[in-house]
């Protein structure tokens, strides 16, 4: 089960959806308020320390609209080490305790907002190869600091339009998973409004499940550049700035205890840089 073919095709797709994703970005910064410059998009290449392939790290700071923004791609290989091989053996993979080899190829990106008005968001889509088996995986989350309703409802219409093409209950289930997936147990409180989220997801039609997944992909911009752009002119207090660093430190709480790809990267060697991009520039604990 080599299926060079597909990860070249999904690889291929992820650095495309990448690209689009970043030049959106930057011109969502031109059209925000502010005397300073717009901010761009800083990029490096990325490697694995063991194994092979890399990426792309892109990260703008200091922005008229983001205070920071990381989209990062990256398409690796190379062999498990033994704790990830035990957890995904008892997840089910297949083989995977007789093969430790594996491919990995996706696009992730989190998103800090300069004004607290504007929500921060999370998105993901990968695709994962071993010799036994292959699965997608991924989905989004909005995080705003003040919540409004009409945003919170924008965003899963978007999302709730974007799975009913692929499976009548794929919007309630992945929304279900996300509820899920997102807690924070020590807190005993989500770290957002949720979205949807998915893993492991091999229906044993290949070309339907990366249908799915370039959906979830293609729904992002249209689900939060509004918001984005409908927030980030308002004006705040600094008692809605002290909320928003202090709701940042939830985030960094649940990427660093929680976040499967936080703890995925890292076991595997890939560039700390890269993987810890998710992290806020600023955050506060009360």
């Amino acid at each position: 089960m080599q299926m060079q073919a597909e990860r070249d095709m999904a690889a291929s797709w992820f650095r495309a959806l990448r690209d689009r994703i970043v030049t959106a970005f930057e011109s969502l910064e031109e059209r925000a308020p502010g005397d300073a410059a717009p901010g761009r998009f800083e990029i490096r290449e990325t490697s694995r320390a063991e194994g092979g392939g890399g990426g792309l790290m892109s990260v703008m700071r200091e922005g008229r609209a983001f205070e920071k923004v990381g989209v990062n791609w990256s398409a690796v290989h190379g062999e498990l080490a033994p704790p990830a091989r035990a957890a995904m053996a008892a997840r089910g993979v297949p083989g995977i305790d007789e093969d430790p080899r594996f491919w990995a190829s996706g696009v992730s990106l989190v998103a800090h907002m300069r004004n607290p008005h504007a929500p921060a968001v999370h998105m993901n889509t990968r695709m994962f190869w071993t010799p036994g088996a292959w699965w997608f995986g991924g989905g989004t989350d909005l995080n705003p600091c003040l919540e409004y309703a009409e945003d919170t409802q924008y965003f899963h219409a978007t999302l709730r339009d974007c799975c009913a093409p692929h499976g009548a209950d794929y919007y309630d289930r992945f929304k279900a998973w996300a509820d899920e997936y997102f807690f924070i147990p020590h807190r005993g409180r989500a770290r957002g409004v949720g979205g949807i989220f998915y893993d492991d997801l091999n229906s044993g039609d290949w070309q339907a499940d990366f249908a799915f997944t370039k959906a979830v992909g293609e729904a992002f911009l249209p689900a939060f550049l509004p918001l984005a752009e409908r927030r980030m002119a308002q004006g705040w207090s600094p008692a809605e700035r002290e909320a928003q660093l202090i709701h940042r430190g939830l985030y960094a709480e649940y990427n660093l205890v929680y976040d499967r790809g936080t703890k995925f990267g890292l076991a595997t060697g890939h560039d700390p840089e890269a993987v810890l991009m998710s992290l806020p520039p600023l955050a506060k604990w009360a």
